[in-house]
């Protein structure tokens, strides 16, 4: 077992299921103390110490930093995780739509960073990594306001980046393709034909599966690691060779 983060503190968002939960879990085994943010606690029980947070509201953001100080007066990782999905083209999307999609995906990590920079600041080795997507680089049919609001997430990290490079906090990106998480699971089990919508979503990615939470949370750890002290504003690919590959058929 790892002891990379023994002695660290990190903060998860969206920490109770799919990706934020593998995070929090690899983190809880490689030593870290994990503070875990969602709206339910879900299964993070045995890895991450739950707080109710809802990251598309503020006063609620600002309530759950406030428990977080009296757990700890230093944040080492910061891994912004939750978020929310929409399935539709432009034409598609309703006001509602991209009022929450926008709010809790782009909004929701500048409040959680916000709120967490005092104690970011505490720490040696401070880093940030926020959960971008393969949808900020590819055109994929009808994820319009997903899409959108993950491509302000790619270059928030960037912006977050340059802003705090100064300051010694090192802010990156992961970009998964299609994960196998519940989020995904209930998209599929609303289509007509479940097993054949899975298997299209499994043949785009060059791989020919989708990609695991656990995989996802490796890249995150890799970023969050303190001995890559280097990286910075990077975007972290996860995909499958979606992004990168073209291969003949």
């Amino acid at each position: 077992m790892s002891t990379e983060f023994t002695g660290l503190t990190a903060v998860v968002t969206g920490a109770g299921s799919g990706i934020g939960l593998a995070v929090s879990k690899a983190l809880h085994e490689s030593g870290a103390r994990v503070l875990g943010l969602d709206i339910q606690a879900g299964e993070m029980a045995p890895y991450a110490t739950w707080i109710e947070c809802d990251v598309g509201i503020t006063a609620s953001v600002t309530s759950a930093f406030e428990k977080i100080k009296g757990h700890t007066h230093v944040i080492d990782v910061l891994a912004n995780n939750a978020g929310v999905g929409a399935v539709g083209t432009v034409a598609d999307a309703t006001d509602e739509d991209w009022s929450r999609v926008m709010n809790i995906n782009v909004a929701g990590i500048g409040r959680v960073t916000t709120a967490a920079l005092p104690l970011l600041r505490q720490s040696k080795a401070a880093s940030i990594v926020n959960t971008c997507s393969i949808a900020a680089t590819v055109g994929l049919p009808k994820r319009a306001v997903y899409s959108a609001s993950k491509g302000a997430v790619l270059s928030l990290t960037l912006a977050m980046a340059a802003d705090l490079v100064g300051e010694k906090i090192r802010v990156n990106c992961v970009n998964p393709g299609t994960a196998d998480t519940p989020w995904v699971e209930r998209l599929l089990s609303l289509a007509d034909d479940p097993a054949a919508e899975k298997a299209a979503l499994e043949a785009r990615q060059p791989l020919g599966r989708l990609v695991s939470a656990p995989e996802v949370a490796r890249a995150i750890m890799y970023l969050a690691n303190p001995a890559q002290g280097s990286t910075t504003g990077t975007v972290l690919a996860v995909d499958g060779g979606m992004h990168g590959l073209r291969l003949p058929k």
